[in-house]
């Protein structure tokens, strides 16, 4: 596989990311096998109960794994993830999370998400492992 910067790599992913554009994600920091994202939480983003859905705790992390799996551009896609949430999310709240590479196998990868809120306060972590395909992201 080519070697091209991690930066580059994301720059693409969130060219063709749709989603993570319409969550309204900022990419803060990438290196090899970490990530930092940020964004702000907007009132259509609320449950029923006047929360922040917890889809939206779970996307904003899987994105920020897929961006810390992916940026050596070694095309990975999720094989287990899991999610705990720790407080709760509002409207306006300001997030921001931190993927960290655990392990970097041949084939697999596991990685920690800290999601933190603008108060430094841990809302959700979320663990995600990875299956390498051993093909290129960006060609």
């Amino acid at each position: 596989m080519e070697n091209i910067p991690s930066s580059q790599v994301v720059d693409h992913m969130m060219k063709h990311d749709l989603f993570s554009q319409w969550l309204g994600i900022k990419v803060l920091e990438i290196r090899d096998g970490y990530s930092k994202i940020e964004m702000t939480v907007r009132p259509e983003m609320i449950n029923g109960f006047g929360l922040v859905h917890g889809g939206t705790a779970f996307s904003f992390s899987d994105s920020a794994f897929a961006f810390a799996c992916n940026n050596r551009n070694n095309l990975s896609v999720a094989l287990d993830t899991s999610i705990n949430f720790t407080r709760p999310v509002h409207v306006g709240d300001t997030l921001t999370g931190e993927a960290t590479e655990i392990h970097n196998g041949k084939t697999t990868g596991l990685y920690h998400i800290h999601v933190y809120n603008q108060h430094q306060h841990l809302v959700a972590l979320f663990k995600g492992t990875c299956f390498r395909t051993g093909k290129p992201l960006v060609k």
